[in-house]
């Protein structure tokens, strides 16, 4: 077993599942979204892309195109987040809710893609 291997999908599985455990509420309910998971989603996402960047193939390429989309959809939601709560200073709710929510489901989205290209390789390869 390549310790190498499974480090790359731990941390491509773990910035899915925690972006999933962020985008998954209501979306009209800030109570459902938790910013320090938003937070741990934003690092984990980096460190992934980090991982990406050594791949030459053609498949890196692609991996670390959809990590860089995830990580800018987070860290937009994150922005967002932010710029509500403190230079407008309102909680979240309404319009921005629904921002955050739909930008860290866009990066979920590509998350996914990510996950699907690492089981297709991962069926790909011959013993």
């Amino acid at each position: 077993m390549n310790s190498e291997k499974v480090i790359f999908a731990f941390f491509i599985v773990l910035a899915l599942t925690l972006n999933f455990g962020f985008f998954l509420g209501g979306m009209d309910n800030a109570a459902h979204h938790n910013i320090y998971e938003l937070f741990a989603a934003i690092v984990i996402s980096l460190v992934s892309t980090i991982l990406k960047v050594g791949d030459r193939t053609h498949l890196g390429a692609v991996f670390l195109a959809t990590s860089l989309v995830a990580d800018l959809q987070l860290i937009a939601a994150a922005v967002v987040w932010g710029f509500t709560a403190h230079v407008i200073g309102e909680a979240l709710q309404g319009h921005a809710l629904a921002t955050v929510i739909s930008l860290s489901g866009g990066a979920l989205l590509a998350n996914i893609i990510s996950v699907v290209l690492l089981v297709a390789e991962t069926m790909m390869v011959r013993r």
